[in-house]
């Protein structure tokens, strides 16, 4: 710039001035030549891009002069006009999102054109799976109050939201739980008996028994293992998504998280990378009115979680959470979408958590019996999909209690094999962490089993795998 300044002026005695705006011009037109190029090779992706590069160089070299009689704001951040009057946004300018449902509480389909046409056996499945995880809650739930567990945490009212998103999703897609979706990973073909084994932190444990229970994760199922800290997921699970843009894999990510996570900073982070950098994922809020003891009208004020998504540039929509089909269409159509078009998705579905946080919780501190009540006899995803059946046919009182007494002997012969299995090696402790076990953990290792030596009195160590 020094060196241009210092010379003569060039194109016959232009203005210093004029010779810049001619500099830029002619980038322009390189820009513009380039970017052309990049359209016809790289298609509708490549389109994209190029008009949002445009876009940033018009915004530059178009800049409206002084003299302008209608001003538009210039700002490369929003698309916005001016005003000349001070008014703050109310946050209840537009009425609350609205929430999409397929069937009404007693299992009729309100507008036929939504309905998935699923056929019998399918929903029968959806029916047996929900069942089947509200069957070893119940008798897991017991397990840990009679002290053969350590922890527990149900997933009562919210079976719909694990089955109807589950069974929308490709067996190739990658997901993110945060504790409450074991529904999730059961569609997925996860055993009871690995179920169990986790929680009991048995030798068949996937985890080798380093996790507390309830925190389940299967490579082969394309299930990322749990982990307890809030919204850690959100994110990770926007790389991954990312990454699979990059390979062009044909997959998409499904996150879950709860509207209480939904307040920690994770969630801005993931949000924002997954929507600038158009990532194939879906966020699946489960709003299930409690982040453990804490309310939704003390966690937030604005209107839920699907109404951030337009902050975040994301398309979001609220759902029926209690409505399996509701679930499914939209998480069958936001998968389809973010494939597509490579963008994310929000959906917040709307229901309730009947149970206790977990077995560490007292939830009649904080809402009453009646309120519980309500939602487990008035407005249960499970009984909401059996009136469906049943007015078709496909289910009747016979194979209602033919399939809880299967279901029930099911976890139950899991629940007791896994009550018999050995524990982990001790050593397993020291492994997995670095290829070779380091000089440090050789000397931690040695004083572990100088330890238990000299006080094997102290420690079971017959129930261990040898």
């Amino acid at each position: 710039m020094v060196e241009i300044e210092n010379r003569k002026l060039p194109f016959g005695g232009q203005s210093d001035l004029q010779f810049k705006m001619a500099a830029i011009g002619g980038l322009r037109r390189l820009c513009g030549i380039s970017l052309n190029a990049v359209c016809r090779n790289k298609g509708l992706k490549a389109s994209r891009l190029c008009q949002y590069r445009a876009f940033r160089i018009n915004g530059v070299v178009r800049q409206q002069p002084f003299d302008s009689p209608t001003e538009k704001p210039q700002f490369p951040g929003a698309s916005a006009d001016f005003v000349d009057h001070l008014e703050f946004i109310q946050p209840n300018v537009i009425s609350g999102i609205p929430v999409y449902r397929v069937m009404d509480r007693q299992g009729q389909i309100i507008n036929p054109s939504e309905d998935p046409q699923i056929p019998k056996e399918e929903v029968r499945n959806f029916y047996q799976k929900m069942t089947l995880l509200n069957t070893m809650d119940r008798i897991l739930y017991e397990s840990q109050r009679q002290g053969r567990i350590s922890f527990y945490m149900t997933n009562y009212g919210e079976e719909g939201t694990h089955i109807g998103s589950a069974a929308a999703l490709d067996s190739n897609d990658l997901v993110f739980g945060q504790y409450r979706e074991a529904g999730v990973l059961m569609y997925r073909g996860f055993p009871l008996d690995l179920f169990m084994a986790q929680c009991y932190a048995n030798m068949d444990d996937l985890g080798k028994g380093r996790q507390m229970p309830v925190h389940y994760g299967s490579k082969d199922l394309n299930f990322v293992t749990i982990s307890s800290p809030l919204a850690t997921q959100i994110p990770q699970a926007a790389g991954a998504a990312y990454a699979m843009k990059r390979e062009n894999t044909n997959r998409a990510v499904i996150c879950y998280f709860g509207e209480g996570a939904a307040s920690e900073g994770d969630a801005h982070a993931g949000f924002n990378f997954a929507a600038t950098l158009e990532c194939p994922i879906i966020f699946f809020c489960r709003n299930n009115g409690y982040a453990i003891s804490t309310p939704t009208n003390e966690q937030y004020r604005g209107d839920g979680i699907a109404a951030r998504g337009p902050g975040y540039g994301m398309m979001s929509i609220r759902v029926d959470g209690n409505d399996v089909f509701a679930v499914y269409n939209a998480t069958k159509e936001a998968r389809r979408r973010a494939i597509a078009e490579n963008q994310p998705f929000l959906i917040e579905a709307m229901t309730y958590r009947i149970g206790h946080h977990s077995t560490s919780d007292d939830s009649s501190a904080y809402r009453s019996v009646d309120e519980v009540n309500y939602w487990d006899k008035q407005d249960h995803p499970i009984s909401r999909l059996r009136h469906y059946m049943t007015a078709r046919g496909w289910w009747g009182e016979d194979e209602e209690r033919a399939w809880r007494k299967q279901s029930r002997k099911l976890v139950m012969e899991a629940f007791e094999k896994a009550e018999r299995r050995l524990k982990p090696r001790p050593e397993l402790l020291f492994t997995d962490v670095y290829q070779e076990v380091t000089p440090i953990l050789e000397k931690q290792k040695e004083s572990l089993w100088r330890h238990l030596q000299q006080y094997k009195e102290h420690y079971p160590l017959d129930v261990y795998d040898k």
